[in-house]
């Protein structure tokens, strides 16, 4: 096993600057999970590590050997891909020991490597098929089954759910975190589903536009995100966001927002008098309650009943929020309610910078 170590590492392709300078250390045994849009250059960055891609610039190592201009055969990773990458014409057998013959191990090895990995992942049954004989989840499992058998310093993951369905997705999910708890090997993930970040990763990096915004566990990117960009894309539903001014007065603090709406804060909160701020509060973090002060009038635009949860989507100065409850309202579209935010967890962001205000 080995720790991996991106030091300033920049990547450019012509003119176009698409890394620039990410500095991530990522401990031996560590389940790391770069996550961001489309775009955002977290594929580029898992290439780099991989030997896929040239770097432009700053340094990777693993295990504490820099591995710049180290051909990927020679890094000790392997990498399971998007599309498994399978060779279609052998056998899962073949597939999963395919590596291993170019290693030129000997038979045995072989053999009791590949019998390992089938039955830690339920392929024996699958041994002797073709990938076109496998459903989608059969061929990622194949895929992963090729890469343990390697027995590598490193696994590389780049979005390898995303080609399988949605209940197939949590299913896969659940046997990758269970397969990295069993086998402690370093792995980077790569995925632009901030639920998959979320529920499987030790440390999430969250990137946007080649930059790394922020670098924490999952709950604390949740409870404690660091600007308006990593607020809004960690959660499910997403942050609310309300645009106002902060004031203080009488030993409370609020934000007035469009229509002389007010929005209770914390009293510590920093900011200064008048400032213009972001409000930010989870869907989960508000109540439904009377009339009355710290009550923020809201006009109901829809209801959506999940069975366990109730979605409702609503107008708050001008701005569409969501809220989740437990229990079941049956509102009615423009009827106004009344929601409390969670002080304790709500949120302020400076409007020009996007940083949360400490």
């Amino acid at each position: 096993m080995a720790s991996v170590e991106i030091r300033g590492v920049k990547k450019s392709f012509g003119a176009v600057d698409v890394i620039h300078g990410i500095d991530v250390t990522i401990a031996d045994e560590e389940f790391v999970v770069l996550v961001g849009p489309s775009g955002c250059g977290k594929s580029t960055l898992l290439r780099m590590v991989a030997g896929l891609e040239q770097i432009t610039g700053g340094q990777i190592a693993i295990g504490g050997r820099i591995v710049n201009n180290l051909p990927p055969k020679d890094r000790d990773i392997a990498m399971v891909f998007q599309n498994y990458a399978l060779y279609p014409h052998m056998t899962v057998r073949d597939n999963m020991a395919f590596s291993l013959k170019l290693r030129k191990a000997d038979n045995a090895t072989i053999e009791k490597r590949v019998h390992h990995s089938a039955e830690i992942l339920g392929l024996m049954p699958y041994l002797d098929r073709f990938p076109r004989q496998l459903s989608g989840g059969q061929r990622q499992r194949v895929a992963m089954g090729r890469a343990i058998v390697r027995d590598p310093q490193v696994f590389l993951f780049d979005e390898p759910l995303s080609n399988l369905d949605a209940k197939l997705r949590v299913q896969m999910r659940v046997e990758i975190k269970a397969l990295h708890q069993r086998l402690r090997t370093t792995s980077v993930y790569v995925t632009h589903d901030q639920v998959e970040a979320m529920t499987m990763a030790d440390r999430i990096v969250v990137m946007h536009d080649g930059r790394v915004e922020q670098i924490g566990t999952p709950l604390d990117l949740y409870d404690h995100p660091a600007n308006l960009f990593v607020a809004g894309f960690i959660g499910s539903p997403a942050m609310n966001f309300i645009k106002g001014r902060l004031h203080r007065a009488s030993g409370k603090v609020w934000v007035e927002a469009a229509g002389g709406v007010r929005l209770p804060a914390e009293t510590g909160v920093g900011g200064s008098e008048g400032q213009e701020v972001v409000y930010g509060v989870r869907p989960e973090h508000m109540n439904v309650v009377a009339a009355g002060d710290g009550a923020v009038p809201a006009k109901v635009t829809v209801v959506e009943p999940t069975g366990a949860d109730t979605y409702v989507y609503a107008e708050i100065a001008g701005a569409q929020v969501c809220a989740v409850f437990d229990e079941r309202y049956d509102f009615a579209p423009e009827q106004i309610i009344h929601l409390q935010p969670k002080l304790a967890v709500t949120h302020l962001f400076d409007a020009a910078t996007g940083d949360k205000l400490n």
